[in-house]
């Protein structure tokens, strides 16, 4: 498996407009941070994990295939911003979203016309088919198994994704603890952490170690940092053996 973080920061991104903090200017390129996305490369499918408003910028660095299915976690803006831009996509044939009943839901509501009927859309919209799951119900893109994972983000349900083992969890809280099961035995984990400071919706970088760790997980990725941790090079200095942060444009290979 190959996986191409393709952006790491939260729903501001950082830099975050109008801010001079240490990290916003920090010339390494691991603190520039755009929304949260991963491209995974199995069995010869290409799989994309949320699509937020900086992802035409994303792909304009990568080749430009077939994507043989795009996995939302939740409705909120910065997963979901960039659903119009997966239009030059379509020349491959229809992109199949999968997310859970609620995330559908929300996006027929909010970007209908992404989603007309073949026989009814207009030039130049484009072609995606959403494609409901359920948390524990594994479906397969083309062969390759996908397991939805229920995680909290503060009250709201969403999913996280386990492909083989590897598992991508965002914006959770906590997780009920009928989840656990479903990540036994996960080597690769890419997880968020938002900041040290406590927030009411997305895990500190210490709750997301200490959550790894209960996991036995070898190696854990953290991502969807804010501006307010310090620069890339300072954090990762202070992390525990099998941590990281993830940076843009970082590739893993597990």
């Amino acid at each position: 498996m190959h996986i191409t973080i393709l952006g790491t920061g939260t729903s501001t991104g950082v830099p975050q407009i109008g801010c001079n903090c240490p990290t916003c200017t920090s010339p390494d390129p691991r603190d520039k941070r755009l929304r949260c996305s991963a491209l995974i490369e199995v069995g010869g499918r290409r799989i994309l994990i949320d699509c937020g408003p900086d992802f035409r910028q994303q792909m304009l660095h990568t080749e430009f295939h077939r994507l043989d299915a795009v996995l939302i976690t939740h409705e909120h803006y910065d997963h979901v911003g960039g659903l119009d831009d997966l239009r030059p996509y379509s020349i491959f044939g229809d992109v199949k979203i999968y997310s859970d009943k609620d995330c559908c839901n929300h996006l027929k509501q909010r970007i209908p016309y992404c989603f007309i009927e073949e026989d009814k859309r207009y030039p130049g919209v484009p072609a995606l088919i959403l494609n409901v799951v359920q948390p524990h119900v594994p479906f397969s893109v083309e062969g390759v198994e996908i397991m939805p994972i229920r995680v909290m983000h503060g009250k709201l349900s969403i999913l996280g994704f386990r492909i083989q083992n590897m598992a991508y969890i965002t914006d959770m809280k906590t997780i009920p603890a009928e989840e656990i099961s479903l990540l036994k035995g996960v080597d690769t984990l890419i997880l968020n952490a938002l900041r040290h400071e406590t927030h009411p919706t997305h895990q500190t970088i210490e709750e997301a170690i200490a959550f790894a760790r209960g996991l036995d997980c070898p190696t854990t990725y953290l991502i969807h940092m804010s501006h307010h941790i310090q620069p890339h090079a300072e954090e990762e200095a202070l992390l525990p053996e099998g941590f990281h942060f993830a940076y843009d444009f970082m590739e893993i290979d597990c």
